[in-house]
């Protein structure tokens, strides 16, 4: 985070316009409603600006006429105008809402679609409460200023530029002075835009801190009174909380300072009129009907002045909030597809052979066959690699599991696999083919990956079981969940497959969301599959039951198995022991044993530890999986 608050500081310190017109670009949807609003607010600046008129020219008919004048038509005229105003207010008000309702969606909508692309690497450096804060917060802000205040400045621009038109046609000396307070209201808003955008940037910030201490505090709740840490917890928000205010006062008074000095320029402008027309009427050079005309017209000038300093100040404020959406927005995914790939799939979509089944929308064979880890460097953090010149060849149809201690690369080398990270060095070979010349979402939908922390969607069991597959019929998700072990207990729940799941599935347990989640990944039938400690929440005899239902679920397809329980990988083709990123070992169960060296030591460790609880009757906790650091 501390990345993104030094981007912030270093951005512009005025009103962007650059950024704002790429935020309108969310309006090209949209673009015949924007002429309608353009047209409106045009007609209703000029039925504002016709008002004096029709009040100079009554004054003036009285004084021409005296008690002969008719006033039927002035009359009729009026009534026509408010007739028209009120139509064009309406138009305004209707083809607003429509665009600021559309542009709202359609950013949420992009902001969002742009989080489904990154990379992994992007939410090691973002939590999710400052994601959160610009997907709502800073949405939310940046929707209310399209709504309304872009529009109201439409208007209010349109206003003043009538108005000025009629004081320099009316009396172009008169009209001439009034307009001499524009420098100054220029002046006072270049001084004061630099400092409400610098404290409404401050105030973002300080909110996106705030949002993710929220959700830290509500996800880590269990853990926080486990520990008695509720005091510690609530010293810390005070904190945020605190700066939050400071802040947000001072962005207050910025803003309330610079209101009151708009208004005491304007009301120099209201004195000119007065005694600039009053002179000149006396002296003959215009008429009394256009001196109260000025007088509505000078009055009439701080109300658009008054919004258009508010709307550019309301901008300011929600520049900071626009430059956070579209910096998300405008991220590219670190992991995407080459040009050389898009090219090809471009061409495979519009060519003769995108009907061939053989073929994948990449061009390329659609199956997977060998994989090969060729001198693979990678690091999480630059000068601490976690792999270092990793070599694995994988043949079609194996299972390789990989134990050892943890942080010893495990997990990296699956992560790496999926391409959810890529090498920093070195190359992963699908059919001899490096992975990154294949298409993205053609390779991961070949995937199927079951975590240690599994998570379920809102839904029913049903409903999170096709999610590996949409298509898939009633009869493929009950034998799916067969295979997994989980068909049993889903049909004890309640409702069996139909059962609601609840928000993250927090209506099952642990060890139910994973027998779940394996159904998952089963159903999509992938040509590789991945296991991270996918029975660490599943009781023996349970996992006893997914082992007979893996021997056919593994057969034929390339697997990974990352487990502490070794109990879970004596049938591996191939067992691999992992540490510092290097393969300490490598062979099957009984050759591992044989050689009565570390997986001998890990196994053996662990089973005296698992006797030991059985005779104890204690239970068998997860680290107990874990063997000694192998050095």
């Amino acid at each position: 985070m501390a990345e993104d608050i030094l981007h912030d500081e270093q951005l512009p310190q005025r009103l962007n316009m650059r950024l704002w017109r790429r935020v309108l670009r969310f309006a090209g949807p949209y673009r015949r409603y924007m002429v309608g609003l353009g047209g409106v607010a045009l007609l209703i600046a000029a039925c504002d600006a016709a008002i004096p008129l029709m009040v100079k020219a009554v004054i003036d008919h009285v004084v021409a006429g005296g008690a002969d004048a008719r006033f039927f038509a002035m009359a009729a005229a009026f009534a026509l105008l408010c007739l028209v105003f009120a139509a064009a207010v309406f138009g305004f008000i209707l083809l607003g809402g429509r665009i600021a309702s559309g542009m709202a969606h359609d950013i949420r909508e992009a902001g969002f679609a742009r989080l489904q692309e990154l990379s992994f690497s992007f939410y090691d450096r973002h939590n999710v409460g400052w994601l959160m804060a610009r997907l709502t917060s800073d949405t939310d802000r940046l929707s209310r200023i399209i709504g309304w205040v872009l529009l109201d400045l439409l208007w209010g621009v349109c206003l003043l530029i009538a108005i000025a038109v009629m004081l320099l046609v009316l009396d172009w000396v008169t009209g001439a002075a009034i307009l001499l307070i524009v420098p100054m209201l220029v002046i006072v808003s270049a001084i004061f835009q630099r400092r409400i955008l610098a404290a409404s940037r401050r105030t973002r910030k300080i909110n996106s801190h705030l949002t993710a201490e929220f959700n830290e505090g509500i996800s880590g709740i269990r853990t926080t009174k486990a520990l008695v840490r509720e005091q510690a917890n609530l010293d810390t928000f005070k904190r945020e909380s605190g700066a939050m205010h400071e802040a947000s006062i001072y962005h207050a008074l910025q803003t309330a300072m610079y209101l009151p000095l708009i208004m005491v320029i304007v009301s120099v402008g209201e004195a000119l009129t007065i005694v600039i027309g009053a002179n000149r009427t006396l002296a003959g050079a215009m008429t009394l009907g256009t001196l109260v005309g000025f007088t509505y017209y000078a009055k009439l000038l701080p109300s658009p002045i008054r919004e258009t300093a508010r709307n550019i100040t309301d901008m300011l404020g929600a520049q900071a909030a626009a430059e956070r959406v579209m910096q998300l927005i405008d991220t590219e995914p670190e992991i995407q597809d080459s040009p050389d790939v898009r090219q090809r799939l471009a061409e495979h979509a519009a060519g003769p052979r995108r009907a061939d089944p053989r073929l994948a929308p990449d061009g390329l064979p659609d199956r997977i066959g060998s994989l090969r880890f060729e001198h693979v460097r990678f690091a999480y953090n630059p000068g601490e690699p976690v792999l270092e010149d990793f070599n694995l060849e994988v043949e079609p149809g194996q299972t390789i599991a990989l134990v050892g201690p943890t942080g010893g690369g495990k997990s990296t080398i699956v992560s790496l696999l999926c391409r959810f990270y890529e090498p920093d060095a070195g190359r992963i070979l699908i059919d001899g083919i490096d992975y990154r010349r294949r298409s993205l979402g053609w390779y991961q939908s070949r995937l199927g990956v079951v975590l240690q922390t599994p998570h379920l969607f809102a839904g029913t069991v049903r409903d999170n079981i096709r999610y590996g597959r949409l298509e898939s019929g009633d009869a493929e998700v009950e034998e799916a969940a067969r295979l997994a072990g989980a068909d049993a207990f889903i049909r004890e729940l309640e409702h069996g497959y139909d059962t609601e799941v609840g928000p993250s599935g927090n209506r099952l347990s642990t060890g139910q969301k994973q027998l779940v989640s394996f159904a998952r990944a089963i159903i999509a039938d992938p040509p590789i599959l991945i296991m991270d400690e996918a029975t660490s929440s599943i009781d023996t005899e349970t996992e006893q039951l997914i082992q007979r239902g893996l021997t056919r679920v593994l057969e034929g397809r390339i697997s990974f198995v990352i487990a502490h329980r070794l109990s879970t990988i004596r049938s591996a083709d191939r067992i691999l022991v992992i540490a510092a990123g290097r393969i300490l070992e490598s062979g099957r169960h009984h050759e591992l044993l044989a050689q009565r060296g570390h997986y001998h030591a890990l196994y053996t460790g662990q089973f005296t530890r698992e006797y030991e609880h059985r005779v104890l009757g204690t239970p068998l906790l997860e680290e107990d999986g874990l063997s000694p650091r192998i050095s």
